[in-house]
């Protein structure tokens, strides 16, 4: 299925009237298996997609909450091989669409011509690096072209038509619109005029287009879901969630309870 599966599930939501719900949590954070429990209770509670994220010590584009769990979750044996053994378990039970979210260290560390395979033996259907250039890494987007594999780009609002038109050229399963300068969980995202780039950008491509960054809860959620956005991303909100319950099935709870309100709001 692969890239299919990401088609598919952006279809089903078009036809029910609302956009996707893509949540995001660190593999690791605070251990695997915790990891895999709130992945699988987000799945339970309604996020259409899943956002897997690999633990990285210099993670340039997040910010101080999923930086903190990437440093939590490195110290508790998460890696790209873990991520890799959740997103296998994962699949064992849930048909939803699966993006690993990464730097490209730790890819070129894993190896860039076994990482494709590995990514399909497991069942991942896309793959986000946030510091890969689209001119960039011709050998690993080979390999995951082969396995028909995304490759997921993104675009800020600094980025100009020219260089749009660039990264769109090669996109596959949806483009993520960042929707302000900056890191991750900042929470003050200037979400209208994200909304209304998303859809210039989403009626220029082919594909969906999602918006991440600033989305911290229901209300936001909803403010994008009624603009008109294919996709709303949300990822330090949950990563705070867990971060602040104490013992596994509180941190279930957390992300259970967070993550219906977002869905709510979408409908």
């Amino acid at each position: 299925m692969t890239a299919a599966r990401i088609e598919q599930c952006f279809a089903a939501c078009r036809a029910q009237g609302r956009p996707a719900l893509i949540i995001y949590l660190t593999v690791g954070d605070p251990s695997v298996d915790d990891s895999l429990a709130c992945a699988l209770a987000a799945l339970a509670a309604g996020a259409d997609i899943l956002e897997l994220g690999v633990p990285f010590s210099d993670p340039s584009a997040d910010g101080p909450v999923i930086a903190a769990a990437s440093q939590r979750a490195i110290r508790s044996g998460g890696s790209l091989r873990k991520a890799l053994e959740v997103a296998g378990r994962i699949r064992e039970e849930s048909a939803a669409p699966l993006v690993l979210f990464s730097y490209v260290n730790p890819l070129i560390a894993f190896g860039e011509e076994q990482l494709p395979k590995a990514l399909a033996a497991v069942g991942v259907d896309a793959v986000l690096v946030v510091d890969l250039p689209p001119e960039e890494g011709a050998e690993l987007r080979a390999g995951l072209a082969r396995e028909s594999i995304a490759v997921i780009p993104l675009i800020a609002p600094t980025t100009d038509p020219e260089r749009e038109a660039h990264v769109l050229g090669g996109a596959q399963g949806f483009v993520y619109y960042v929707s302000s300068t900056g890191v991750t969980g900042l929470g003050d995202a200037p979400l209208a005029a994200a909304a209304a780039r998303a859809r210039a950008i989403a009626g220029r491509s082919s594909l969906p287009v999602v918006v991440g960054f600033g989305v911290d809860g229901p209300e936001k959620a909803q403010i994008l879901a009624r603009a008109g956005v294919d996709g709303v991303v949300v990822g330090s909100a949950i990563v705070k969630a867990i971060a602040a319950a104490q013992g596994r099935p509180a941190r279930v709870n957390a992300v259970t309870a967070l993550v219906a309100s977002l869905r709510n709001a979408l409908v």
